[in-house]
């Protein structure tokens, strides 16, 4: 999207506003199914965390994606694009027996990553199909917050745990019909996912009626200019090679799948934030946006790393600022950065913002959530309103104090 078109969003739809460019979401499907031509069965099962908004969903569901998801809610929302439930795979981590069973109901593939609920689930539904999540004990991914197949971590059952695993379908005669793992975000090393997959493959071979391998995801985007990002096509012709001899050893044509959402998403998000003060103190030259870490927590949060431009004025003379936002406590996108000129009224768009941007946002501060918008075939569609106060107070339920205690409360 071109800084003309991009500033054009936010006087029509004002700030701060997420911007989805559907071409860059297409682009990237592409580059991943055909990194994986080789394989016969694939299936790409998109993150709805990752950006959950339902235009979004169906956008996947229209390109031929399936749908991954973490929780009932997230089951629920997929479900309302119209997608066929067999197309939707549900990995929750530490939720309840009964929340399974709800989403059982539905008809989506389930995914169990603990011994306690497997052996549970097995004995109550035998005749229900799972799919079990391993930790491969690999630390892959480009923050601790975010590497989650490691052996500290809470997600999936411990390769050394497969025996435990069998032990509970002999007993309760259930099917264990596919192996997942996920071993973290941001990975970089092809090797050491080779490696994770390798023990997925030792582990698949030890059960006689698998239908597929979900590999994960957690591919590395470029953040930056000139930025390295995970090699898809070296990746996919090594992965290609090791999934069809294992398939040939099983006997048995299975489905390979991954289930991405920042690979897919990430880069075709912007975030406009409009300058409200520019500030000069002793140490620092701070750029204060009308948004905060309300908005856009991943900075604070991951110490992530958001591009920004300033597209009011591409061809400025650059300078070092701190962008900063209107939360009353420290709240730091960009720390002692090379900007063009920054003036109060510019528009600044951070890059990258379509992966758990808006999809971790609240209303802290009262402050409402933003307009999100989404670009098909070069036209803008308004996805998501701007909140209201009305929209703040919707499920909120006013209550009449006794006077009594109105008065005691005030006294203290």
């Amino acid at each position: 999207m071109e800084n003309t078109q991009l500033l054009e969003l936010a006087k029509k739809y004002g700030s701060p506003l997420y911007v989805y460019d559907t071409d860059k979401i297409s682009s990237q499907y592409n580059r991943l199914t055909t990194a994986f031509s080789g394989v016969k069965n694939l299936k790409l099962n998109y993150a709805v965390k990752a950006l959950s908004n339902i235009n979004i969903l169906r956008f996947f569901k229209d390109l031929g994606a399936g749908l991954d998801t973490v929780s009932i809610q997230e089951v629920l929302l997929s479900l309302k694009t119209g997608i066929d439930p067999k197309r939707i795979i549900y990995t929750p981590n530490g939720v309840s027996l009964q929340e399974i069973e709800e989403v059982a109901k539905l008809g989506v593939q389930i995914n169990i990553d603990n011994l306690s609920i497997l052996e549970i689930f097995g004995q109550k539904h035998p005749e229900i199909p799972v799919c079990v999540r391993i930790n491969p004990h690999i630390m892959a991914g480009g923050n601790s917050k975010i590497s989650v197949g490691h052996i500290d971590s809470k997600f999936g059952i411990s390769i050394h745990q497969v025996p435990h695993i069998k032990r509970v379908v002999e007993n309760t005669k259930m099917n264990i019909n596919g192996i997942h793992m996920h071993t973290g975000s941001d990975i970089l090393d092809i090797d050491t996912f080779l490696r994770a997959t390798d023990i997925l493959f030792d582990v698949a071979k030890q059960f006689d009626n698998i239908d597929f391998i979900d590999f994960g995801s957690g591919f590395k985007v470029p953040y930056k200019p000139n930025d390295i990002s995970t090699d898809i096509e070296q990746l996919g012709i090594q992965l290609t090679e090791r999934f069809n001899e294992f398939c040939t050893e099983y006997g048995k044509e299975i489905t390979l799948m991954f289930e991405p959402g920042k690979f897919l998403v990430s880069e075709a998000g912007s975030f406009l934030a409009k300058v409200n003060v520019v500030k000069q103190t002793t140490s620092t030259v701070f750029a204060h946006v009308d948004s905060g870490f309300n908005h856009l927590v991943r900075p604070m949060m991951y110490d992530a790393y958001h591009h920004i431009t300033n597209i009011s004025n591409p061809q400025g003379r650059d300078r070092y600022y701190s962008v900063v936002g209107y939360i009353c406590e420290t709240d730091t996108f960009a720390s002692n950065r090379r900007i063009a000129e920054i003036s109060e009224e510019d528009i600044l768009c951070f890059h990258n913002a379509g992966a758990y941007c808006f999809s971790m946002a609240s209303n802290y501060n009262s402050r409402y959530l933003p307009a999100e918008v989404m670009i098909v075939n070069g036209k803008d569609y308004l996805i998501r309103k701007r909140q209201t106060i009305d929209d703040i107070l919707q499920n909120q339920e006013i209550v009449e104090l006794p006077k009594k205690a109105a008065k005691q409360v005030i006294s203290a």
